[in-house]
């Protein structure tokens, strides 16, 4: 049975999944496992740009901004899934890493969006 933490997690990544479709990207993969390493979500805008997105949930901002919860380790496992999916998809455009934070509302979430937030 799925905690509310994961339900809250879940829904997180659904509502970017659609908040990325709504600005015209197509979604490669949601939850891309590499061993250890995961990428909660993968876009591609057309063939010229792919993003791999790291989804931050939080039910509130009591603990601090949820782009702030990404370590640098949880950066380097991320690193090592995207290039291990450039790799099985032949990808050969520019690749973007993003965060993006959302914070539970009464209804839907607040989301904001950090293009390029690390390398």
């Amino acid at each position: 049975m799925p905690t509310a933490a994961h339900a809250l997690g879940r829904a997180g990544e659904a509502a970017a999944a659609n908040f990325y479709r709504q600005a015209g990207y197509e979604v490669v993969a949601q939850g891309y496992r590499y061993g250890r390493a995961e990428v909660d979500l993968v876009v591609r805008q057309g063939t010229t740009l792919l993003v791999f997105a790291e989804v931050k949930t939080r039910s509130g901002s009591q603990y601090g901004a949820p782009e702030t919860f990404v370590s640098p380790r949880k950066k380097e496992l991320f690193r090592l899934a995207a290039t291990h999916l450039q790799e099985e998809l032949d990808w050969r455009g520019d690749i973007r890493f993003d965060i993006l934070a959302l914070t539970q509302l009464r209804q839907g979430f607040r989301l904001e969006l950090f293009e390029d937030a690390f390398y």
